[in-house]
């Protein structure tokens, strides 16, 4: 084929491209796990367990693989991969209007142990591999999130905070099924967007045969900033006097330097 015709060959794009780099990247590692996995049920790993946050930071991704020891499919062995960042609580405020002309903070609900991050995948959604006491159990799905709360009452409240994280890209369930190589290697990718909180998360790595949980994986990984992006936080946490103080230092400086580029304009 000459020069000018391969130059006009379109590039190839899409999943199926991007499937197939993943593979040709993990295939050495999927290989060293599936002889690992001879004598075991399951095993994972992870592509990464050190995310570094820079102040450039704009999101990343790391991949959890693995092998099982039966082929994986209908009628076989499924996977179900859960990952969960830090917890912390968050207040969920409902606005009401006054005199229909000022909106004021009006009831609210405090949800304490919300995960700043949660991802569930598996080769089927989890309601369709186990039974709805197990998957309720060990919290797989956005709707069995033990998420308790004081103060109101309504489940409206809930609803909203589902909906905010789900906007934030920071909970995640189902967008992608768990990628099958061969019949026994298996592959999900786990995006981290640029608002990921910093601290230690946990993966579980759960095999499901008829319809019961039989082996687990346990994999962590952690998150935090490194550099510039470090030093601002921590002066944020440690000394928040301080770093407001520079915020505004900066911002009439900024004012102060475009005024006068717009006067000698």
């Amino acid at each position: 084929m000459g020069v000018a015709a391969a130059a006009a060959e379109p590039v190839q794009r899409g999943p199926g491209a991007v499937i197939r780099r993943l593979l040709a990247v993990l295939l050495p590692l999927l290989l060293g796990v599936a002889a690992r996995a001879q004598d075991q049920p399951l095993v994972a790993a992870l592509s990464r367990t050190d995310i570094e946050v820079t102040t450039g930071f704009t999101g990343a991704s790391l991949v959890v693989f693995g092998s099982t020891e039966q082929p994986i499919g209908p009628g076989g062995d499924e996977v179900i991969i859960v990952a969960r960042g830090p917890t912390r609580p968050v207040v969920v405020r409902r606005k009401v209007a006054v005199a229909g002309l000022v909106w004021v903070n009006g009831p609210s609900a405090r949800f304490a142990g919300v995960p700043g991050y949660y991802v569930l995948a598996g080769t089927r959604p989890a309601w369709q591999i186990l039974p709805e006491e197990q998957r309720q159990r060990h919290a797989l799905g956005l709707d069995a999130l033990p998420l308790a709360s004081t103060g109101a009452r309504s489940p409206a409240f809930r609803r909203a905070l589902l909906e905010l994280e789900r906007d934030s890209g920071l909970w995640i369930e189902d967008s992608a099924p768990i990628e099958i190589a061969g019949s026994r290697l298996f592959f999900v990718r786990l995006p981290l967007p640029a608002e990921v909180p910093t601290g230690d998360y946990r993966v579980e790595v759960l095999l499901v045969r008829s319809r019961q949980i039989i082996a687990r994986e346990d994999l962590l990984f952690r998150v935090d900033r490194v550099g510039t992006a470090d030093r601002i936080a921590t002066v944020a946490q440690v000394q928040p006097l301080l770093y407001g103080l520079a915020c505004i230092a900066v911002a009439a400086l900024a004012g102060w330097l475009g005024s006068v580029l717009f006067r000698r304009g």
